[in-house]
């Protein structure tokens, strides 16, 4: 046995949910392109679940569905109360999150109709989490959801307790569909890992958002920013990104191991940023984005990846950056939920080998004589 660093290269299951192949993500078959484009997050949900898009009376039922289960248990907002003002927003949606299993009867169904009701639970309990946590540590009280609005609307309605822009509501949506999957990512196979154990679906989405929460995976969006934010102005650009290339310093939210000719998810956000800033007056944290996207590309040969403008689209809404990594998510789960009923349906443990490197031919030696 051999091993290979991050089992990069390893193909550890089969699944019919997502693809990159030839640098071409598809859900379910369907280029990304296509979906950014002309399906809403709720579409994509359905797609992603039931492996089909939904004709009008199944998207309807799923938006009732998902519309119901918005609300949050009245202990899980207490509980949110109770966190220290500069906890981790990841780290407070791990835990929130894993506490809804408490407050779910069918937590330990594991029939398959229990389990397709929960992934309707979570889904649709992330966002009014998110937007609870964010409110509350700002002083305010939490806005409950409203009825007969998207995901999309209703996130941002919650946070800010204003209706959205259409624009605004529109953006989301798109970085929510552009972000529901993304084959065997590392959260993903966190999570498959944990419920080929036959553990719950709780449990799964749990340790997904733990993945989730490392740098090296969802926090890229949040570095992206902070660096826009250390540029300045789109005059600073240059001086920037020469200093950060001569000191062979990493520019966030460029390259991805599995995109040579880039991220076909960039593109779409590029979009959404310019459409934002031009809505709200502000261009400049997209023309700081593109000028650096201009130099990286020309002097290192790097494409942006779906981290890149997600920044400035996200900032744009107005959105902290600390909720970026959340946010993603909340569109994730759609994607970890699926992957998760899955693995469900055709289980097997998930158990690697390792590649034994210590010592060998070693002897116990008897306390005295150490």
């Amino acid at each position: 046995m051999t091993a290979t660093k991050g089992l990069e290269g390893i193909v550890a299951t089969t699944s019919s949910i997502s693809s990159i192949i030839d640098g071409v993500l598809t859900y379910r078959g369907i280029d990304i392109d296509e979906l950014a484009e002309h399906a809403s997050f709720e579409e994509v949900i359905y797609l992603l679940w039931f492996g089909k898009l939904p004709n009008e009376s199944e998207l309807a039922q799923l938006k009732r569905d998902l519309n119901a289960q918005a609300a949050i248990p009245s202990a899980i907002v207490e509980q949110l109360k109770l966190f220290p003002k500069d906890t981790n927003s990841m780290a407070a949606l791990r835990t929130a999150v894993s506490a809804l299993a408490l407050y779910d009867a069918e937590a330990n169904d594991m029939s398959a109709a229990s389990n397709v009701a929960k992934a309707i639970k979570l889904q649709a309990k992330l966002p009014t989490i998110v937007a609870a946590f964010a409110r509350i540590r700002d002083g305010l009280e939490p806005i409950a959801p409203k009825e007969n609005a998207s995901i999309s609307e209703n996130f941002l309605y919650m946070l800010t307790g204003k209706q959205p822009d259409p624009v605004a509501i529109e953006a989301l949506d798109k970085a929510l569909v552009l972000h529901a999957d993304h084959e065997l990512n590392a959260s993903t196979f966190a999570a498959r890992v944990t419920v080929a154990t036959l553990s719950d679906i709780y449990s799964g989405v749990t340790s997904a958002i733990g993945a989730l929460k490392g740098p090296l995976h969802g926090g890229a969006n949040e570095a992206v920013m902070a660096m826009l934010e250390e540029v300045g102005t789109a005059d600073n650009v240059e001086s920037y990104v020469n200093r950060k290339l001569e000191n062979k310093e990493k520019l966030m939210g460029f390259g991805h191991r599995v995109y040579k000719n880039g991220d076909p998810r960039a593109k779409h956000l590029q979009k959404m940023s310019y459409e934002l800033g031009k809505m709200t007056g502000n261009l400049e944290w997209y023309n700081m984005s593109v000028k650096i996207e201009d130099m990286v590309v020309s002097q290192k040969g790097l494409k942006p990846n779906v981290d890149f403008y997600s920044a400035s689209v996200y900032t744009i809404l107005g959105i902290p950056r600390d909720l970026f990594t959340p946010i993603f998510a909340i569109s994730r789960t759609s994607g970890w939920t699926a992957h998760i009923l899955e693995q469900y349906e055709n289980n097997r443990l998930i158990r690697p080998r390792a590649e034994y490197v210590g010592p060998v031919s070693q002897s116990y030696v008897p306390l005295a004589q150490r």
